[in-house]
């Protein structure tokens, strides 16, 4: 009889240890997995709400510049923010500074959205008296 018929005729199948062996190398694996898909869902759910408040802000920012100037104004109305779901509990603030005093025709604008009272995202430019 050779080594190796001698070697696998001592085993039947498969003994408790192996498989527990086995079993917690796949739960480790499995897990890994999910977390990493866990974590993966949160990061495109930031990327959007990022996404989305750079939207209205230079939406926002275009509709300040093509409004008509008001010299020494320290604000902008906002235009309305979509109804859709996809914007709910988004707001905006737009504020308004003259470069020089007196003001001469150039004011820096910043644009702050915010999703639920948390500031997401602040935009500038400049509005020109023309």
């Amino acid at each position: 009889m050779s080594l190796l018929s001698k070697l696998v005729r001592g085993q039947k199948g498969v003994s408790l240890v192996e498989t527990v062996v086995a079993l917690a190398i796949l739960a480790a694996i499995g897990v890994t997995f999910l977390s990493g898909l866990a974590t993966t869902s949160k990061a495109v759910a930031l990327v959007d709400e990022q996404a989305t408040a750079e939207s209205i802000a230079w939406s926002q920012m275009e509709t300040v510049k093509y409004a008509g100037y008001v010299a020494e104004a320290a604000t902008y109305a906002a235009s309305p923010i979509p109804a859709d779901k996809d914007y709910l509990n988004y707001s905006v603030a737009i504020t308004a500074q003259p470069l020089h005093n007196p003001d001469d025709g150039i004011q820096k604008i910043r644009v702050t959205v915010s999703r639920s009272g948390a500031g997401i995202v602040t935009v500038e430019g400049y509005k020109v008296n023309r």
